[in-house]
């Protein structure tokens, strides 16, 4: 019997059973055994996957490569699941938060000294000169069987029904109403800014169906005051507008309007105002004071608002008949303009109430039409309006780039007043009213005090304070915000950070490049 010390092996001597396997092929084949060796680079990716699943710095994945019994792999299975859908939630609900554009409005308030003075506009309450209008209207309605007679000192209800058939037909035959308003020449008794005077040459002109010509001071114009605005420390004052203005209500067409004064908007400088809409009316036998104080409003562009600073084609071609005015692009005209644009589609002509907005441009064109007016009998013209105004296709089509200005100034205004003007003043007015064109009413030289006491109207607009209200729009979550609320929620539920996402994809790389060592293996 052989002891044990004769069957031992040395280190040296022991085979692994690979090895004997492979020194049993290398036998029948003319190879070395290492040529069929394994090569360890193209062991199996499994490895690869447990090594990043115990080492990885998630949450939840170790404790599934780590257990060591079914139910508790199941365990941390399903916890993994739920706390990752739960992390996938809030990530989606913080990314869909993100793409609604959320916004807050911050309020401050800065000191702005000098600033531009704002912007004041006035115009009669009336806006036709009976004494030049009487005659063409009279000519305009006997010629339509309408009226007969060529009294021009008499003016009738009936009468009255026809003025705006009477305008519409100028207007369509391309004739001027120039004549047949008020001028700022007959109306301006006073005007004094900073201590300086000023002169109707200071003030620009534009026309409305509702008062005829109306005038601003300070508008920005390349032809007044070297083509710069006036700011409130000219001259050492502190902003300080005084105006003086008459009306000539006698001078009023009957039966076209109800009330006697002036109508005036403090506003912005570049913009056309709408003062049909947004107005004051002074009544005369005073002077008003208007103090006035500044605010502020910037909104944010696309996508957070449809704003706009940019003035569609209609728009611009209205601007364009101010030559040598600067408008900006204001959200009401463009959609009068959008509204006139589709009445012209609709009908072949426009509203004979907006005028001024006659100058078409169609959709998907550049030509500028100058548009008929619609006859006032015809419904056509309202009728569009109305489909305009309750349809969101058409508002789309026509006004989609209506949107809101992206930034606009507002001038709040205190009013106060006093009874004007004093008697010794009254002498000033009536020699102004004396030499103007306007013919004098009857009775002048009786009742020249009291009708100066009914046609006066007294203004000084000043500036109240060098405070301004800055209104900011900000969006309330940034792209920042969203990166921190999708790493806040992925560091609470499963514990991912960026080096976590490395991790995942280095185990990724490997994989692949496994992979690709075994694909090019195969064909070597």
């Amino acid at each position: 019997m052989l002891s044990p010390a004769t069957v031992t092996f040395s280190s040296e001597n022991k085979l692994r059973p690979m090895d004997s396997a492979l020194n049993r092929i290398a036998t029948v084949f003319p190879i070395t055994p290492e040529a069929v060796k394994p090569d360890p680079k193209m062991r199996n990716t499994g490895p690869i996957i447990k090594e990043f699943s115990l080492n990885t710095s998630m949450h939840g994945i170790p404790g599934i490569a780590r257990s060591e019994s079914i139910q508790n792999r199941l365990f941390w299975t399903i916890s993994f699941i739920i706390f990752t859908g739960i992390m996938c939630y809030f990530i989606i609900e913080a990314i869909l938060a993100y793409f609604q554009y959320p916004t807050q409005t911050s309020v401050d308030f800065v000191a702005q000294w000098p600033q531009p003075f704002p912007a004041v506009t006035v115009c009669n309450y009336s806006p036709l000169h009976f004494d030049q209008f009487i005659q063409p209207y009279l000519n305009y309605t006997n010629s339509l069987n309408l009226t007969n007679t060529t009294d021009t000192t008499k003016f009738t209800r009936n009468q009255g029904a026809y003025i705006i058939d009477f305008l519409r037909a100028k207007l369509n035959r391309n004739e001027s109403l120039n004549d047949l308003y008020f001028s700022l020449e007959s109306m301006l008794v006073k005007c004094i800014y900073n201590g300086i005077n000023c002169t109707a040459a200071d003030f620009v002109r534009f026309q409305l169906p509702l008062y005829g010509y109306c005038y601003t001071f300070n508008a920005l114009a390349h032809y007044i005051n070297n083509g710069e605005l006036h700011y409130n420390n000219e001259n050492g004052k502190s902003g300080v507008l005084e105006l003086g203005l008459y009306t000539h209500s006698h001078q009023y067409v009957p039966y076209l309007t109800d009330g006697v004064g002036i109508v005036t908007m403090v506003h912005n400088n570049k913009q056309m105002p709408l003062i049909d809409r947004v107005n004051t009316f002074l009544v005369p036998g005073r002077k008003y004071k208007f103090g006035y104080s500044k605010k502020t409003y910037t909104l944010l562009p696309t996508p957070y608002t449809t704003c706009s600073d940019t003035s569609s084609p209609g728009l611009q071609a209205l601007y364009d008949q101010y030559t040598g005015i600067q408008y900006d692009y204001s959200q009401e005209l463009c959609f009068k303009v959008a509204i006139q644009t589709y009445t012209y589609e609709q009908c072949g002509c426009v509203s004979p109430y907006e005028w001024s907005a006659r100058y078409i441009v169609l959709p998907g064109t550049t030509n500028v039409i100058y548009a008929q007016l619609c006859n006032v009998s015809d419904a056509c013209y309202s009728k569009a309006a109305d489909a305009f105004r309750s349809s969101d296709s058409i508002i789309g089509q026509y006004a989609g780039d209506c949107g809101l200005e992206c930034t606009s100034n507002e001038f709040v205004v205190k009013t106060s007043s006093v009874a004007s003007p004093t008697p010794w003043y009254m002498t000033d007015v009536k020699n102004f009213v004396e030499s103007t064109t306007i013919p004098l009413s009857k009775n002048w030289s009786q009742t020249w005090f009291a009708d100066i006491e009914h046609n006066y109207v007294g203004l000084d607009v000043v500036c109240e304070s060098t405070r301004v209200e800055v209104y900011t729009q900000q969006a309330s979550m940034s792209a920042v915000d969203v990166i921190s609320n999708v790493g806040g929620q992925t560091g609470l539920w499963i514990g991912i950070s960026f080096l976590s996402l490395l991790e995942i994809a280095e185990m990724i790389y490997r994989l692949i490049r496994r992979r690709c060592q075994r694909v090019r293996r195969l064909f070597s």
